[in-house]
């Protein structure tokens, strides 16, 4: 790592461009490289086995779609400390009808016309301190972030009559079940106290919960917040900051946005909630320290599936299923979905051998993944609910896998490779661009704080 000028008195440093050959020419070095395994490319691989037509049905079900994303950006609040900033969080739900779609074809770009036709756009903020900053009530980073996002939590409604802080609890103590909850429901076990100076696990009971949905922390005193199930304080430090926790907040966020309006409309209009898809930026899991929250989304899955049904479906626009998706498009045939199995996963996208006891991601996902080619020959990764994983599943275990191809063909857009139209949107209108957000956002950060 080279040395740079804070103050342009002294010569920029950089890092050495010779040094090179010592790592070729190492022996240890040749010999790691010559034992890496790599999964094997596209054309030497099978796929009829696992590959299902896809059907679209006589009558689509689906008559609107709700669409969330969340995006993010960083400020740093002072020129000459760089390492002391924010980050600023952006969330979107879009709703829109299906007959929407019979007026707006293909498009390369966001006219302002499909603006016009955007029925309702709801925007949730967050500004998080990540790095060499606190609260002025708090005295650590740890819990400035801790009672930035419980506080998130409270606040926010989404204009509805409940915050996001109560939906949690409606969700993780599965207040949905009436009087068929078990005793296993009305509690939490907590692997960390945030508040316990050894980290020790505790139990959070329902019933000892507050109004303002904090629990006393048996060590401390103190008051354990209802988000802190999220363990983010398990990847804050001090010194390094809490950048870690970005994607697992805005994936938590995303969750729970769908959380609370699939609440909302059991309550209000069970009817209505089967004619609504529900469109997640991301596969269907919940990842690192966040994972536990798959258990009560799996069972809150099976429990919808079992009344009033739900369509679900999660986007991934990166990563490795995105990639191998790409790399087989010429051998799938458009109309067709690959399902994944196990022994798929693991021999041509990922370079492990997976648990021979237990399905693929089995502790963090609650849906299985699919490669989607449409007729137009878009590659799309879909992961869909299930009700339960299994290491080989078929199509018989995919709920509404032909309704959920069949919407996801018909939000085709050309604006980027394999992206959705009203995804794309919603997209736009929550992120925050490097440029010239993250500018804007800097000086306002640099103005308000004090």
């Amino acid at each position: 790592m080279g040395y740079s000028s804070k103050n342009n008195r002294r010569p920029f440093e950089a890092a050495s461009k010779a040094s090179h050959h010592h790592l070729i020419n190492d022996s240890e070095v040749q010999a790691l490289m010559e034992h890496i395994y790599k999964p094997p490319r596209a054309e030497d691989i099978p796929l009829t086995n696992l590959t299902v037509n896809f059907t679209p049905p006589a009558n689509n079900p689906v008559e609107a779609i709700i669409a969330v994303d969340g995006g993010y950006t960083e400020a740093v609040i002072e020129k000459d400390f760089p390492s002391r900033s924010i980050h600023f969080l952006q969330f979107g739900a879009l709703f829109f009808k299906q007959e929407d779609l019979k007026e707006i074809d293909s498009s390369a770009f966001i006219a302002p016309e499909d603006m016009v036709k955007l029925k309702n756009i709801s925007r949730l903020k967050l500004a998080l301190p990540t790095k060499n900053i606190r609260l002025i009530n708090e005295n650590t980073l740890k819990a400035s972030v801790l009672k930035t996002i419980f506080e998130f939590f409270r606040k926010n409604s989404l204009d509805e009559n409940k915050s996001l802080i109560d939906t949690l609890a409606w969700f993780v103590f599965r207040r949905y079940k009436g009087r068929q909850r078990t005793e296993e429901d009305k509690y939490w076990l907590l692997a960390t106290n945030p508040l316990s100076p050894d980290g020790n696990p505790v139990t959070l009971l329902e019933k000892n919960m507050d109004k303002d949905h904090n629990f006393l922390c048996p060590e401390t005193g103190g008051k354990i917040h209802l988000t802190d199930i999220f363990r983010l304080h398990e990847v804050i430090d001090e010194e390094t900051g809490a950048t870690g926790i970005l994607g697992y907040v805005v994936n938590v966020i995303e969750h729970m946005v769908i959380i609370h309006l699939i609440r909302q409309l059991f309550n209000t209009q069970p009817d209505i909630l089967r004619k609504i898809l529900f469109i997640k930026d991301g596969s269907t899991g919940f990842f690192g320290q966040t994972a536990g929250l798959y258990k009560p989304m799996h069972d809150l899955i099976n429990w919808l599936l079992s009344k009033e049904n739900i369509l679900l479906v999660g986007l991934e626009k990166s990563g490795a299923f995105v990639d191998h998706a790409q790399e087989i498009q010429k051998t799938l045939k458009a109309g067709e979905t690959l399902i994944l199995t196990d022994e798929y996963i693991y021999r041509y996208i990922l370079p492990g051998v997976g648990d021979p006891t237990r399905p693929y991601a089995s502790t963090s996902n609650y849906g299985h993944k699919v490669i989607f080619k449409t007729h137009s020959g878009q590659m799309h990764v879909v992961s869909v609910p299930v009700k339960e994983l299994k290491k080989t599943p078929t199509k018989n275990d995919l709920p509404n896998l032909q309704v959920i191809l069949a919407n996801v063909e018909a939000l085709h857009c050309d604006m980027y490779d394999s992206a959705l139209f009203r995804v794309a949107l919603v997209n736009k209108l929550v992120s925050l661009s490097a440029h010239p957000s993250q500018r804007i956002l800097q000086k306002f950060a640099t103005k308000t704080i004090k």
